[in-house]
Parts: C-alpha cells; structure tokens; sequence
C-alpha cells in the first residue's frame, strides 16, 4: 500500500455536550430498577486520582448525547447536582444496555482533562475502489474502529484509507497507518486492518482447474513409463 488519508477533526473540550447527573448514594439491584423506572440509568464516574462517584443520568439525556455527539467516542462535561452544581468532564467509557430491549442498564464515565491522553475508538473508513475490487476481489473490513491514544480535544472523526492500488490478496496493517500530531495507535501485534479476498467461487474454480490439470497429466506419464 502506498497512500493512506487520516481524516483529522477536533473536538474541543469547550464544546463538550452538557450532561446533567443527580448525584446518588444507594446501589444495589433494587434502587437501579427504580431508577431505571424513573427513566433515569445508573451510572459511576471515576478517574486517575479522583474518588468514584456514584451518579444517575436521564435515558433521554443520555439519547441526546448519543446521537448529537461529534464523534464515535461520546465526550460530556457532566453538571452533577448534590446540593450545589460540579461540572466534570467525563467520556463514556462503556454503556451497558439490555440485549432484548435495548434498555440501557449502567453507564461508566471516565473522568478527563485536557493535559491528559485517552483512548478513543475510531471508525475505519475504506475510500476509492481498489484495483483488486475492479478485478473482481472482494474488500473485507476486518477492524471497523481502532483504539487511538490521543488528547481529548484531538479525538479522529475518522481514519479513513485510500484502498485504490490495493490489489487482490493484499493487505492494510495497522503499522502502515500514520496519525497526525501526537495520535497514535498502540499496539503489539501489527494486525490485519483490511484486505481484498479472492472470491470464493473464483478460488474454488481455480482450485478444480488445477486438479484437473494434474488429472489430465497423469496417463501421459503413465504411457510413458
């Protein structure tokens, strides 16, 4: 692979969507459930240095958040309200949601600051159509987000490939992708991102049009001896 395209957009800290929390002090299955009655979901931010705190935010504020964040990875200056108002700054580090209903069960917030790298996922975007897809390969997307260390106000719309000289059986690793500025990708293993596949017929064509070569070959051999 020769060209890659990293898309860049930040996402400044000063334009954090704004999340309202309740701050609470019961846990356990019985006040989640009520909560959850309540519309509201049971949630925890934590941090480096910096005690659990055990809150609760609104399902709808919660939607709102979801669908109008600038990027994949959803970043919120949380407003809690315990007596007087505290607003920390928080990414959604894992939602847990129902796998029926969808319902979301528990939120985890991870507390940031803008001196300090996160990792973010970002999704993988294939641009162009390749060689190896004109000829008749197929593209397979093998990574669709990859975790990015970065400073918050840093975090990648998208990492967006050009695929046009890939040809078939060829590949895009994760180590042939470089970030701008101080992003980054850490990783041990430099794994597969996409690559252009034979399609199967094709490969099981060429695999009987092999074996009725060696077919064909045979009895002359054997005529010989």
């Amino acid at each position: 692979m020769k060209n890659f395209v990293f898309i860049y957009k930040e996402a400044y800290l000063l334009d954090l969507l704004e999340l309202k929390a309740n701050a609470r002090t019961l846990t356990g299955k019985g006040p989640a459930r009520r909560l959850r009655r309540e519309g509201r979901v049971p949630a925890i931010l934590y941090g480096p240095g910096a005690e659990p705190v055990m809150l609760s935010v609104g399902v709808s504020d919660v939607e709102h958040a979801l669908k109008n964040s600038k990027t994949s990875q959803v970043l919120a200056n949380l407003v809690i309200q315990n007596g007087e108002n505290t607003v920390r700054s928080a990414m959604i580090k894992e939602l847990q949601s129902h796998p029926l209903t969808g319902t979301f069960l528990h939120i985890d917030f991870y507390e940031i600051a803008a001196d300090r790298k996160i990792m973010a996922r970002v999704p993988v975007v294939a641009k162009g159509k390749s060689k190896g897809v004109e000829l008749g390969g197929l593209l397979q997307i093998i990574r669709r987000e990859l975790e990015v260390s970065c400073f918050p106000n840093q975090i990648p719309e998208a990492i967006e490939i050009d695929i046009t000289d890939l040809d078939i059986g060829e590949s895009v690793h994760v180590n042939e992708i470089a970030l701008e500025g101080d992003a980054e990708i850490p990783t041990e293993v430099n794994f597969t991102v996409l690559t252009v596949i034979t399609p199967k017929g094709a490969a099981d064509d060429e695999e009987e049009g092999a074996g009725g070569e060696a077919s064909e070959e045979a009895p002359e051999e054997a005529a010989a001896t």
